[in-house]
């Protein structure tokens, strides 16, 4: 095998250090230099909040691989506080410089992998300077030294790492408000899926603020939109990233419109000896147009492939499907592929699907309500999305949809899943079951409404029938909703013949057995897709208020 003799990485941690070390597995005779312009080339960003609120106790933890134990296990040469400043790729040669000492070396490359990640945004308002981000261990001492004589926070962002950021400001006894310019938490989540994750923020203290944006950050407070001030002692800003490609740029290196690399399905670059992975790079997406996506397992698939391409074992990069999770408070979110927010934007035809069973036997203790979300491709029944809320079950659930997804299974299809069941980890229906069956019903004819198409449909003329009990009815209802409960139904059923009905109960299941009586009695029934539970959180995540 002809194997280049310099391999050069610019760029540790996830990506970066990946190809390094597979490629040394693949090649014990290569020349394999990393180029790292941080402190550390190998730790877990990832954990970084968890230390922030004392989780992670030790922050040696965090430091995966140093450069003396990459030395002994790897052979590799890893140069840390070197910053690749110039590529020149006529003569294949990049230029490192010492970020101490000033001291340029230029090095020649037989192949170049370029894994510089992205750096948080920092928002161009008054005070900018005063606010803190997390990227690496640094930032992270910054914000627990800051964080030991603050007393109040704000943590500008709903994403992620902002809401992880939160939660661990708040365990360290810190008063905390987040403020997101968006109408809602964590943009991979449609709004109903991501307001039960407000709640529990706001159950546990933290002042949400959302659809509201901050313009200003003074010595001890903040600016709002609109002129409002929150008191302040530290800022951290969690907006969003933007590429590292200004070496790219300069090099001539192909980018899309946003400054991200753009490569081909074995991470090559427009320079075929030059390959790019990480946060830099636009990924080919199972669905939709090619897009960053900033996860870490990503950057680690693509590290090892491009190892495998340099090394002649070449293989394509399958479409990304944007698999993420969170925990918070107790609480989990997790999210693959699409939303229903984008697909109607482009005007996509799909199918919705709510569901909220518990996460395991409800009979076996501890069971607790886990919300499901399903999106199909209307006309053939593809799974272009998932998205799970709950205290428990929901990373199982989305791993097995985006399972699904990547084997080209269809939402019907989910139905004869044969997934593992005893009731303290499931039910003998699993939730990914009763997305597939209720699929089915709905491919079968069974008509459906969101809770976010309820109004239209009254104001067309359908009446709307409440099936849950008298005590559920008492204790919240939908406005004008008809109570008729599930097993007094057929009494009404003869009067409801002709009409045009929507029924809901609590969570949906009810409103199916309504729907099918009713349907044998002459009525137009459609059922209110994941019931009061979805009406009710939809609804409440629209009522947010709204700031400038």
């Amino acid at each position: 095998m002809n194997l280049p003799r310099t391999v050069v990485i610019v760029g540790g941690v996830a990506g970066g250090m990946s190809a390094a070390t597979r490629l040394r597995r693949l090649d014990e005779n290569a020349r394999i230099i990393v180029l790292e312009r941080g402190e550390h080339v190998s730790f877990a960003n990832c954990g970084l909040p968890y230390h922030v609120g004392g989780v992670i106790e030790d922050r040696s933890d965090l430091v995966l691989q140093t450069p003396a134990s990459l030395v002994a296990r790897f052979g590799l040469d890893v140069r840390v506080r070197t910053e690749a400043v110039a590529i020149d790729r006529a003569a294949g040669t990049v230029t490192a410089r010492s970020v101490e000492t000033g001291e340029e070396q230029v090095i020649a490359y037989d192949a170049l992998v370029l894994s510089p990640g992205a750096s948080p945004v920092r928002i161009p308002i008054p005070g900018v300077e005063r606010g803190l981000v997390l990227r690496d261990l640094a930032d992270m001492d910054a914000i627990i030294e800051r964080s030991a004589t603050a007393r109040r926070v704000v943590v500008a962002g709903g994403g992620f790492i902002g809401l992880e950021l939160a939660e661990n400001l708040r365990h360290r006894g810190l008063e905390v408000a987040v403020v997101e310019m968006l109408p809602q938490l964590l943009r991979p989540l449609d709004v109903e899926m991501a307001q039960p994750m407000a709640e529990r923020l706001r159950m546990h203290g933290i002042d949400v603020r959302l659809s509201t944006a901050l313009v200003g950050i003074e010595a001890d407070h903040v600016v709002l939109g609109g002129g409002e001030t929150m008191p302040a002692d530290l800022v951290v800003l969690s907006v969003g990233v933007r590429p590292e490609t200004a070496l790219a740029a300069e090099a001539g290196l192909e980018l899309d419109a946003r400054g991200y690399l753009i490569v081909d399905d074995y991470q090559r670059t427009s320079d075929k000896a030059i390959y790019a992975v990480g946060d830099a790079v636009v990924k080919s997406r199972f669905d939709g147009p090619a897009s960053p996506v900033w996860l870490a397992g990503l950057a680690n698939r693509h590290g090892r492939l491009v190892a495998d391409v340099i090394a002649g074992q070449p293989h394509a990069a399958v479409p990304a499907l944007g698999t993420a999770i969170i925990g918070v408070f107790g609480l989990t979110a997790a999210a693959v592929g699409r939303t229903e927010r984008e697909l109607r934007e482009e005007g996509r035809e799909i199918r919705v699907i709510h569901i909220h069973p518990n996460d395991h036997a409800g009979y076996y203790p501890g069971a607790s309500t886990l919300s499901l979300k399903l999106i199909l491709d209307a006309a053939t029944d593809r799974i272009l999305g998932a998205q799970a809320v709950g205290e428990g079950g929901a990373d199982k659930r989305i791993d097995v949809i985006a399972t699904a997804m990547a084997g080209g299974l269809t939402g019907r299809q989910l139905a004869d899943l044969e997934l593992a069941y005893a009731p303290q980890f499931a039910s003998a229906k699993d939730p990914v079951n009763m997305l597939g069956y209720v699929d089915d019903n709905l491919r079968d004819g069974e008509l459906s409404v969101q809770w976010h198409e309820l109004d239209d449909r009254r104001a067309e003329g359908w009446r709307l029938i409440d099936v849950r009990t008298e005590g559920e009815h008492a204790q919240g209802a939908i406005p004008g909703a008809e109570l008729m409960p599930l097993d007094a139904l057929r009494v009404h059923a003869e009067s409801l013949r002709g009409e045009r009905v929507i029924v809901h109960c609590k969570v949906g299941q009810r409103g199916h057995t309504a729907a099918a009586l009713l349907r044998q009695y002459g009525v137009t029934v459609a059922n209110l897709d994941g019931g009061y539970l979805t009406w009710a959180s939809g609804t409440a995540a629209t009522r947010e208020p709204v700031r400038a």
